[in-house]
Parts: structure tokens; C-alpha cells; sequence
């Protein structure tokens, strides 16, 4: 007993870089990053002997003599899920969903492994739930067949040798942080667990060749509990997003090694699972009150998706000695910056106000394509006179109140158009890279003064 203690030594750990530190600090050396440190509790090196016989040894290679030809990826059943993915499941692929709890992660895998189902032999590994509460929840969904294949187990050498033995088309690990590494002394869920254990999966998916979904909880700050550089271990990096309240959920990709970052795809949680929301642009848009002042509609883009929002600017008197600056869906010192620029010139004078940014249907609005629909919906709301109601915008503000080009701009226009919108504003940079178009007027403008004329 003596000897296992003294063998047993505490480090502290970044959680954003990983880094180590025989002693706790507010701030890590390494990254920069405050209040990171956490202390573990760590034994000697350990060898893992989880399914050895699927590590093997690499060799150099000549770069002319490795094949270059791309298997067909895996359709999920989903097209939205595909979006998202790149365009479907990439074989040896290790992808990464993280969500809050209950936003539907473990439903929306279980409802793919029916498509999955018909052609593939699916293994389902589960340490949260038994397996009868996964078959309860199977038959909500519809979801049925003999090829998929459930193990509750919480051993990840357990877990990986049954992946070598069945070998799965397809595998799920739900979740990452109820996985156990027998050789390591630290708790499930541990910094030294999280990332030993996907570290493990990914040696062994790749090694033959299974693509891989793994589940993993988010901490309050709304990031993916564990260590940063689990991040960087997986392929893909999916978040589930979505209002607690709202039945509509929104999968955005942050990381893909094999097609677009920030794409979404849109769902809708129902009584028999996830739906498809195949024109997110109308769902954000349904029920968009006409002719109230302090609204505009954004042409946003997510990926290579163009979207349109609806965004709300509410300007009040204030009744302290600072007003407020509030925002949903949009960044708060963006917010500040468009008010200096507005007030500086354009002459609207917000200093005595409170003003309040919302992007109605959870969406986020951080590129600087929204500053424009952000500053008419402020002005309009000040001067109490309304956008049209066919009328959305998009466009980058400077600070000495210029319109700056953005990218896809003729992708955004033919999306106004496509919902039927009349007239679009946007940066008179941007008019060179749109065509011409017969169902919807480009007004391009140079400063903010001019969009605000083109509106009124």
C-alpha cells in the first residue's frame, strides 16, 4: 500500500492545451489561458493492452505511391446530418457530438442507425444507459433490426475488443466521459481519462478502418467537458445548439478535416424524434411581424449555406447613468462599436439610450456581414419608422462608416430572392460579384448614410 502511494504523484493540468505544472497557477505558462489549471492525480506510465493486435507499426512512404482514391462516404438517412458532415460519413472517420443535456445527441444517433441499419452492421456502445432503456427509446423512434448491435460497458478495453471483434461498419460510443481506462488511476470523466480514451478510439478506428461517432457532455461555459486537445485528436467536432424552450435544434460543425467548417444543418425535435428542417431560412423567418419599426432581415451566411435572419433592435430612454448595451445572438462589443460609428457618422445619437440586439431563432449572428442589418434595425428603431417589409441587407461597417465588401454575396442575394424578397442592400464593393437579377433589386451603397436613404 505504501509503495502505490508513493508511486501515485499530483500534477496540474491545463485544460485548454493540456499542458502540465508541478504547481497550480491562475494562468497557464504555456497558452495564456486563465482559471484553467485543474489538479491530477496520476500513477506511473501505463502501457495499454486494450486489442494490441490492432496497433501496427507504421512505415514511411514514397508520396507517388499512396492512392489517392476517396471511398464513397456513408449517407446517414439525414440530409441534414450530411450537410453538416461534408456530405456523409467518412470511413475511419472519428466524429465528436457535444450538446447540453437532453438537446437530443444519443436521439438523433440512434435515429441514423435505422438507415444505417438496412445495409450496415451497427455497434452501439452505451455506458449511461441499460439495454432496455435503449430498446424503450428505439421503439419511440421507429428504430428496429438485428444489425445493430448494443453493448452497455463502461471498460474501454472491453469496448475496443469488441470492436475488433465484431468489426462494425459503423460505431457509436455514447459517452466518452463514462469510458474507463483500466491502466490509469484517475476517475471516468478525468482530464487523463477524456483524452487517453479518445486518443485510444481514434488509434483503434482508424487501425480498421470504422467510423467512429463519440458523445461528449459540455460544461456550463457551453464548450465540450475534457481536455482541448480531444478536440484536435477527432476528425470532425459537431456542437448541438438550441433553446431549452424551443423545439427547433441546430447542429453546427467547428472542425471538419474532410469539408466545410461552420456549416448547420436544422432540426426540429418532435414526439417521434428529430425532423429535418429543410428551409431553415422560412423557419427563422415564420411569423416576422410587418411594419414595426427596429426589424431587419440579414443575409447571413453558415458554411457554404446562406441563410436569412430576422434581427431586432429595441431603443429606449434610459433610466441610468449608464445605458444598457444588450445583446441575443450577436456580439455585445460589436454592438458598441456600431454605435460609436453611428453616432460619430451617421449623427444618431445613442449616448442617453439603451439599446437591445436580438437574432430571433437562436441563431448567431459573428461575422461581420451583420453589421449593416444590425445598424438599420437601430436606426429604424430610434427613428421609429420600419424597414420594408421586402427589404433585407447585408454588409461589413468600418469605422469611418463605410460599407465593405463580403464574401458570397451573389449566394446571399439569390437566397432573398428565392423567399421572395424585392430589394436587398448591400455593399456597393459587392455589385462586381452579383449577376443581374430580374426578380429582386441590388442596391449597393458605399456608407451607412446612404443605406439608411435607400430605406426610407
Amino acid at each position: 500500500m505504501a509503495s502505490k502511494a508513493k508511486s501515485a504523484k499530483t500534477v496540474f493540468v491545463c485544460t485548454e492545451c493540456g499542458a502540465q505544472s508541478a504547481r497550480w497557477s491562475g494562468q497557464c505558462s504555456a497558452c495564456g489561458a486563465w482559471n484553467t489549471i485543474t489538479e491530477e492525480l496520476v500513477s506511473a506510465p501505463a502501457v495499454s493492452h486494450a486489442a494490441p493486435s490492432v496497433v501496427r507499426s507504421s512505415a514511411p512512404q514514397g508520396l507517388d505511391d499512396i492512392s489517392a482514391e476517396e471511398k464513397a462516404r456513408i449517407t446517414t438517412g439525414m440530409k441534414e446530418l450530411d450537410r453538416v458532415l461534408g456530405g456523409g460519413i467518412v470511413r475511419g472517420g472519428v466524429m465528436l457530438i457535444g450538446g447540453m443535456p437532453g438537446i437530443g445527441k444519443s436521439t438523433l444517433l440512434l435515429q441514423i442507425c435505422a438507415h444505417l441499419g438496412r445495409s450496415l452492421r451497427v455497434l452501439y456502445v452505451s455506458g449511461e444507459e441499460s439495454a432496455r432503456q435503449i430498446k424503450l427509446r428505439a421503439d419511440r423512434l421507429g428504430v428496429h433490426g438485428d444489425s445493430l448491435k448494443l453493448l452497455c460497458e463502461n471498460d474501454l478495453g472491453t469496448v475496443l475488443s469488441w470492436m475488433q471483434t465484431e468489426k462494425p461498419d459503423v460505431a457509436i460510443i455514447d459517452s466518452i466521459q463514462t469510458m474507463n481506462m483500466a491502466e490509469l488511476d484517475s476517475a471516468s470523466g478525468s482530464l487523463t481519462q477524456v483524452r487517453e480514451c479518445t486518443a485510444a478510439i481514434t488509434r483503434v478506428a482508424k487501425a480498421l478502418d470504422i467510423p467512429t461517432f463519440v458523445v461528449g457532455h459540455v460544461n456550463k461555459d457551453g464548450a465540450i467537458a475534457g481536455p482541448r486537445v480531444m478536440e484536435h485528436i477527432v476528425d470532425c467536432v459537431l456542437y448541438f445548439e438550441g433553446d431549452r424552450h424551443s423545439n427547433y435544434r441546430m447542429l453546427r460543425c467547428i472542425k471538419n478535416r474532410y469539408g466545410a467548417t461552420d456549416e448547420i444543418g436544422m432540426f426540429e425535435m418532435r414526439d417521434n424524434g428529430l425532423a429535418e428542417v429543410e428551409n431553415p431560412s422560412m423557419t427563422l423567418l415564420s411569423g416576422r411581424p410587418t411594419n414595426v419599426s427596429g426589424i431587419c432581415v440579414a443575409c447571413t451566411m453558415e458554411g457554404t449555406r446562406p441563410l436569412l435572419a430576422e434581427v431586432q433592435g429595441l431603443v429606449t430612454a434610459s433610466a441610468l447613468a449608464n445605458p444598457r448595451r444588450m445583446t441575443t445572438g450577436f456580439d455585445n462589443n460589436r454592438l458598441w462599436l456600431l454605435l460609436a460609428v453611428l453616432e460619430k457618422r451617421a449623427g444618431y445619437f445613442f449616448s442617453n439610450l439603451d439599446a437591445y440586439i436580438n437574432v430571433v431563432g437562436g441563431l448567431d449572428l459573428d461575422e461581420p456581414a451583420a453589421d449593416l442589418p444590425v445598424a438599420l434595425a437601430l436606426m429604424t428603431g430610434l427613428r421609429d419608422k420600419p424597414v420594408g417589409e421586402g427589404i433585407a441587407a447585408f454588409g461589413e461597417i468600418g469605422l469611418a462608416g463605410e460599407l465593405r465588401a463580403v464574401n458570397n454575396a451573389e449566394a446571399r442575394v439569390s437566397e432573398a430572392a428565392r423567399m421572395g424578397f424585392t430589394t436587398v442592400i448591400v455593399p456597393h464593393a459587392c455589385l462586381k460579384h452579383i449577376r443581374t437579377h430580374t426578380d429582386i433589386r441590388v442596391v449597393g451603397v458605399k456608407t451607412v448614410n446612404e443605406a439608411f436613404d435607400a430605406i426610407l
